[in-house]
């Protein structure tokens, strides 16, 4: 039986409705004449959907393509890593438990930003030439197809791409696997003796019986890391990655235009997380439609 979902707002919607139109308000007012900033919004505009000179894209949507591909496949990454760690806590060897607990303990109680420096200038520098990956990442001049291109970008920053993938992941597993973690935790016992009373195997009990009521569980924790992720992918700026923050950086300096440009580059990281949290929502929605 399904459930009507109410659409009724309650007093603290109203509420916040309320604070967001007096803040809209004020900057109506402010830009009436009281405030010295001068907006340029349909210059700020233009200069956004301005094309290249080679006809391609304007800058600012590489910006954007390149931070839908960043969390692409960082939460890819970031998913599969997580789970494997969740996974490792569970593990009946004390020395994949240990390696679980230990980066997953390391990882959380460094900085962001810190990681990322030590990741990028000291690690990556030195894991491409290891796997042998230098012709294709760095010295690869060879054309690409429309795949590739839609999927990784530019050849030449197939190098930065994976860095800004795997220092984005890394630090998010850490936190999915905590949370794939308190979701086997929170599975009864008595379901693993059950599947183990059908004869299923280990694979065959997470697949049929466990996971699907670990993704139930999960599903609000997982929401929020997926969304934390897309927000700290703007930390990756700070490495040279021409993402969505660091494109917007350079055109609000050199254009002078810093509020409008800024509003915009928010406005896109929100419409990126709304959607993923209506996402989420939906799909929990569903789960507790289908109980």
């Amino acid at each position: 039986m399904q459930q009507k979902v109410s659409l009724r707002l309650n007093r603290l919607d109203w509420t916040l409705l309320a604070i967001i139109a007096s803040f809209v308000l004020w900057l109506w007012v402010k830009e009436s004449g009281s405030l010295a900033y001068h907006w340029q919004w349909s210059r700020a505009l233009e200069l956004l959907f301005t094309r290249k000179s080679d006809g391609s894209l304007p800058y600012f949507f590489d910006g954007v393509f390149s931070t839908l591909r960043l969390t692409f496949w960082g939460m890819l990454f970031a998913l599969v890593f997580g789970v494997l760690l969740g996974l490792g806590r569970r593990s009946p060897l004390a020395v994949i438990r240990a390696i679980s607990n230990s980066y997953i303990q390391l990882i959380r109680n460094i900085p962001p930003l810190v990681f990322i420096f030590i990741f990028y200038f000291f690690i990556a520098n030195q894991l491409v030439p290891l796997f042998g990956l230098e012709s294709l990442l760095r010295e690869h001049n060879g054309d690409i197809n429309a795949v590739q291109s839609f999927l990784f970008g530019s050849a030449n920053l197939w190098e930065n791409l994976i860095a800004g993938v795997l220092c984005i992941g890394m630090i998010s597993a850490a936190y999915i696997g905590e949370v794939v973690r308190s979701g086997l935790d929170a599975i009864p016992q008595g379901q693993h003796e059950a599947a183990r009373s059908l004869g299923l195997s280990t694979w065959d009990r997470y697949r049929y019986i466990i996971a699907p009521q670990v993704f139930k569980v999960i599903i609000p924790s997982l929401a929020g890391q997926c969304i934390s992720l897309v927000k700290d992918s703007s930390i990756i700026s700070l490495i040279s990655i021409q993402e969505l923050t660091f494109v917007g950086t350079e055109i609000a300096n050199s254009s002078g235009m810093i509020f409008e440009i800024w509003i915009v580059v928010a406005l896109c990281y929100f419409i990126l997380c709304f959607g993923l949290s209506r996402l989420f929502a939906y799909w929990e929605r569903d789960n507790v439609v289908n109980k």
